[in-house]
């Protein structure tokens, strides 16, 4: 879980960011991962394009491929869409080993 209000970002963003990494690495290695959120859209597109960025999209690429791979409404807000960026900015410069 992830302490994150709607059509907000999270509210330790250090901390939604360790999870979102963690969640990814064990989807990676073939466990269940599920991502959702009450509305579907906001926090759990963003939540996606986060996981595209570290499958290996472009980070200015990652909401547009959420919002054609998923739901065109995904990633509700413009804050949201900077998270995605700033999460990515976060991510890419993190050693390989750690995500």
């Amino acid at each position: 879980m992830i302490a994150w209000p709607d059509r907000r970002v999270p509210a330790d963003p250090e901390q939604a960011a360790s999870k979102i990494e963690a969640a990814f690495a064990r989807a990676s290695r073939g466990e269940l991962v599920e991502i959702g959120c009450f509305g579907g859209l906001g926090r759990t597109g963003t939540v996606l394009a986060c996981m595209a960025v570290l499958a290996g999209v472009a980070p200015e690429e990652a909401v547009a491929w959420v919002r054609r791979n998923y739901d065109a409404r995904a990633v509700e807000t413009p804050a949201q869409e900077d998270w995605v960026l700033w999460f990515s900015d976060r991510a890419l410069r993190a050693p390989t080993e750690t995500r």
